[in-house]
């Protein structure tokens, strides 16, 4: 199975749980999962895991979370190239805002700029429609740990 590091970024917490839901169904389903925390560019990419996935919520004006932020800053100006890591992003936010998933835009176009991956489309959880996120980002993860 694949060894999968996860990173979150999240302001008021749902972002992180889901993180850990997820971590957790990774494990149950086989995998290697790993959650970061405070993730380094050292920590999650140099040692070549077999795939990334960002959890983020947008916050602000489509920024992402403070927590995650210098893990976006960190990967952006060293610039490591990723050579086709897979990687899969699921972004937290509300669809009434212009700046929609903002996070999750950001990271997609950075984590594609750096020669990653994408499995499948990122998935995005609309607040507005869902009040529970994990009953979606699971049948996502399910279709997406299947392509590794």
């Amino acid at each position: 199975m694949a060894a999968i590091h996860v990173v979150y970024g999240s302001v008021y917490g749902a972002a992180e749980q889901l993180a850990q839901t997820l971590t957790e169904a990774l494990t149950e389903g086989g995998h290697q999962a790993r959650l970061f925390e405070q993730p380094t560019v050292a920590e999650v990419i140099q040692d070549r895991p077999d795939a990334l996935l960002v959890v983020t919520s947008t916050t602000g004006d489509g920024d992402i979370p403070d927590n995650l932020l210098p893990f976006f800053v960190e990967l952006k100006d060293s610039f490591p190239m990723l050579k086709s890591l897979p990687y899969g992003v699921i972004t937290l936010g509300d669809s009434s805002y212009s700046s929609y998933c903002g996070a999750g835009d950001q990271f997609e176009e950075l984590l594609e700029e750096l020669g990653g991956k994408a499995l499948s489309l990122r998935l995005k959880v609309d607040a507005c429609e869902t009040l529970e996120p994990e009953e979606e980002a699971l049948s996502w993860l399910k279709h997406w740990s299947a392509l590794l």
